[in-house]
């Protein structure tokens, strides 16, 4: 689940090197804290946060197989 967040985040940006990803996990949550350059924000959010809605629904259903609530922040 982390590799395929880090790949959905890597193909938006241009500089994929500023990429990192944090996880904390508990017994009924998973957030992962998601870091890009400033520049790159604006793509991973999209228009009316369309991009970044479009990556958390594919992750909470990935993670429906957990059974546990996943939860996606975008940071700069």
């Amino acid at each position: 689940m982390d590799e395929l967040l880090i790949f959905l985040v890597k193909t938006l940006v241009e500089d994929e090197n500023s990429v990192s990803v944090e996880k904390e996990e508990d017994e009924k949550t998973i957030t992962y804290r998601v870091k890009v350059a400033s520049s790159d924000l604006g793509k991973i959010i999209g228009k009316n946060g369309k991009t970044a809605t479009s990556i958390r629904t594919i992750m909470r259903s990935v993670a429906s197989k957990t059974h546990k609530k996943v939860f996606v922040k975008f940071e700069d």
